[in-house]
């Protein structure tokens, strides 16, 4: 039998996962594969850095939380195509995940994975969703 939790319980979970990060945390879009796992060195450019708002993720419901607003950085960092993201609150790496651009099924998406120094780039969709386990 596959474990099943209830909607209060996978909500306070995934709201505690922005508590735990904190207020205005590092978004780092990098190239490449991401490393092994979070305590991992950093690999890859960083392409572009948002700091992301206070409360940055919507309150959690029906076992899914998602980006607040709009997460962009007005001019990139460095010319190349984005591979991995990084989550950083204090230079510590606290979640990240593959990207891909728009309806590509990463575990974010954004609205162009080659970026150009100076542009202008956007995350378009961001969710943790534990609604599987419901």
């Amino acid at each position: 039998m596959a474990r099943k939790f209830s909607a209060a319980v996978l909500n306070a979970m995934l709201d505690t996962y922005e508590t735990q990060i904190g207020t205005a945390p590092t978004l780092e879009i990098r190239t490449g594969a991401a490393p092994a796992n979070a305590a991992a060195a950093d690999t890859g450019t960083v392409l572009a850095t948002i700091t992301l708002p206070s409360d940055w993720m919507s309150a959690a419901s029906g076992a899914v939380k998602s980006l607040i607003g709009t997460w962009q950085d007005a001019s990139a960092d460095a010319t190349g195509t984005a591979g991995h993201f990084r989550l950083k609150q204090g230079g510590t790496c606290h979640d990240q995940g593959s990207i891909t651009a728009t309806s590509g099924g990463g575990d974010m998406e954004v609205d162009n994975t080659s970026l150009a120094a100076g542009q202008q780039f956007t995350v378009t969709s961001w969710a943790l969703n534990l609604a599987a386990y419901l």
